[in-house]
């Protein structure tokens, strides 16, 4: 097995780099976030960074990059209070990939890459039609990361859009049946396929598949 030290990784040349240290942390979830600003423009820009912090309150958080690399959604979010997250499915895959380009900040994403703004009363951020799963945030709290001058942005679901049919009776969301996608590094992205399904684990219990 090779060993990389943090100096050899630190030495290799910047997007080959990126890709690798992307990557370590596996496959994670493809979501589109929408936002607008105080005059009413839509941004939208695709994240693979959204995380889950808790049921009661329901709180979910992303990471947003240095201000100078990716400002618009968060000066958005910060502008309203907020925000939508949908997720992508492998129909829109490419067009939600697109939406990482530096478009500026007079740009509507969602007329630039072709997906469709639904706007949900009362709600003031919009939606990604397309998606089969779509929830509604209002700010919580912006946590700066000054190690890496990243932000970690914390909301609050205030209402969720999602096809009643992938809902199990437990609350168990099939997300293979909703064809949420997930990605790997930059670029790729994956469809699922379920391993299997364990019950609640306990000491000196075998192990239940559902």
């Amino acid at each position: 097995m090779q060993h990389l030290s943090i100096q050899t990784i630190q030495s290799w040349e910047r997007f080959y780099r990126a890709n690798f240290v992307n990557c370590l942390s596996g496959f994670k979830a493809a979501n589109l976030i929408g936002t607008v600003n105080a005059e009413g423009q839509p941004n939208l820009a695709i994240f693979s960074s959204v995380i889950h912090l808790g049921s009661d309150p329901a709180l979910i958080g992303y990471i947003n990059r240095p201000l100078a690399a990716a400002p618009h959604t968060i000066e958005n979010i910060k502008a309203t209070g907020v925000y939508t997250i949908n997720h992508v499915s492998s129909t829109i895959v490419a067009k939600a990939h697109q939406t990482s380009a530096k478009y500026d900040q007079e740009i509507n994403e969602f007329e630039a890459v072709g997906l469709a703004t639904k706007f949900i009363h009362p709600i003031q951020a919009p939606f990604v039609e397309e998606s089969e799963i779509k929830y509604a945030l209002k700010l919580v709290e912006i946590v700066h990361i000054t190690h890496n001058n990243t932000f970690l942005v914390i909301g609050e679901i205030t209402d969720v859009f999602i096809n009643e049919s992938v809902v199990l009776e437990d609350g168990f969301i099939d997300l293979e049946k909703a064809d949420s996608i997930s990605c790997l590094g930059l670029d790729a992205y994956f469809t699922t396929n379920r391993i299997a399904r364990y019950g609640y684990a306990k000491p000196d219990m075998p192990v239940k598949e559902l």
